[in-house]
């Protein structure tokens, strides 16, 4: 089965930096594309970035140079550096694969980003 393990999340100052980590097991993850999505308090779950195999990525016009998503082929983890981080950036930030072929897709457990002073 598909196991998602997020880490790196926190509190930090706004301006400030974090970096996310995604590791997953339990497929062979060269047909995922693999991203990040948020979910801020009393709001809908939103697509931040995402990145298929081949390293092509594809972003939020709202983290468009600020945040960059990065993954390791041969560790099975995509990375999420968020940089210049606004309030407006705190969220639980999940996980997300996506198998190509099907579409089916899996979440992580989430880790919460709060930016704040």
């Amino acid at each position: 089965q598909v196991q998602l393990v997020e880490s790196g999340g926190g509190l930090v100052q706004p301006g400030g930096s974090l970096r996310l980590s995604c590791a997953a097991s339990g497929r062979d993850f060269s047909l995922y594309r693999m991203g990040w999505y948020r979910q801020a308090p009393g709001k809908q779950r939103e697509f931040v970035a995402s990145i298929t195999s081949g390293g092509s990525t594809n972003y939020a016009d709202s983290v468009k140079g600020r945040f960059t998503i990065s993954r390791d082929n041969a560790k099975d983890t995509v990375y999420l550096q968020l940089n210049s981080l606004k309030p407006e950036d705190t969220a639980v930030y999940y996980c997300n694969v996506v198998y190509v072929l099907t579409k089916r897709d899996y979440w992580g457990q989430g880790t919460q980003v709060t930016v704040s002073s």
